[in-house]
């Protein structure tokens, strides 16, 4: 399907009055951010002309555009998944209409499995690299991508420092799904370097730099992966995890915001 980007952006710019500012995608059972936000507007997907609407729980897609802490923002709760049935194109959507809204800077969060006992469940990691582990362009082994933007890198430092959060630091591989990865899969994933695993993310961070827009992403480590751990993975548990993190995430991802307003 065709989107007419400039029609949905117009629409949202229209509704709302956002104009520029920073983005973020709330990942899995990380909505509950914009609780936060001096006075809301709320954006439902549906009501966006042809915008395509999630299907995954924990994500219940609408845009919720307000201040934090006078930093103007545009959250997207709720993404696409390619495991969804998605192609590419309505995977990094957002990313393009956040650019046509006039977008300079974006968190992308997610919801990630650990491939490494020194980043348990409940730990907050930036994306400091990332794999494609999805084969969807190459059958050639991943080579990790290191292409990330050294300021937002140290906004994300510094936000964990001001607010006392540890912050961990790895690379991110993304998968297909919609299954979890096999043991087999999770050794072959530390083999060529991959710290977290999930099903999201990487297509948004490669389409931002396509763009020319700076992202930075971030996950929040909901369970260890399949081999890790001697004991099945649940979606659940992905959910319920987040929500014991939510307030440690909160605090980092408000004074990450307010440390890339610096930069506005």
């Amino acid at each position: 399907m065709k989107y007419n980007i400039t029609e949905m952006a117009e629409y949202i710019a229209n509704r709302t009055g956002f104009t520029k500012g920073i983005a973020i995608v709330l990942g899995s059972g990380l909505g509950d951010f914009t609780d936060n936000l001096a006075n809301p507007m709320v954006v439902p997907y549906h009501a966006i002309p042809n915008y395509p609407l999630p299907t995954v729980a924990g994500h219940s897609g609408e845009f919720v555009i307000g201040d934090y802490r006078k930093v103007p923002l545009l959250a997207a709760k709720g993404r696409f998944h390619y495991y969804e049935g998605h192609n590419l194109e309505t995977v990094t959507l957002p990313i393009k209409l956040f650019k046509k809204l006039g977008v300079e800077y974006i968190i992308i969060t997610n919801a990630a499995g650990s491939a490494r006992k020194d980043i348990p469940p409940g730990s907050l990691m930036v994306i400091e690299g990332y794999l494609d582990c999805t084969f969807l362009k190459s059958a050639s082994s991943p080579q990790i991508n290191k292409n990330v933007p050294l300021k937002l890198l140290e906004c994300v430092e510094s936000a964990g420092k001001k607010s006392k959060v540890e912050i961990k630091k790895g690379v991110y591989a993304w998968t297909q799904g919609p299954g979890y990865e096999t043991p087999a899969e999770i050794r072959y994933i530390q083999g060529i370097g991959g710290d977290a695993v999930g099903m999201s993310t990487v297509p948004e961070l490669m389409t931002a730099k396509e763009l020319g827009i700076d992202a930075i992403g971030i996950s929040t480590i909901t369970n260890f992966a399949a081999g890790i751990l001697d004991q099945p993975l649940t979606h659940t548990e992905v959910i319920e995890t987040a929500n014991r993190t939510k307030d440690a995430f909160a605090k980092l991802i408000g004074t990450t915001i307010k440390e890339i307003g610096e930069l506005l």
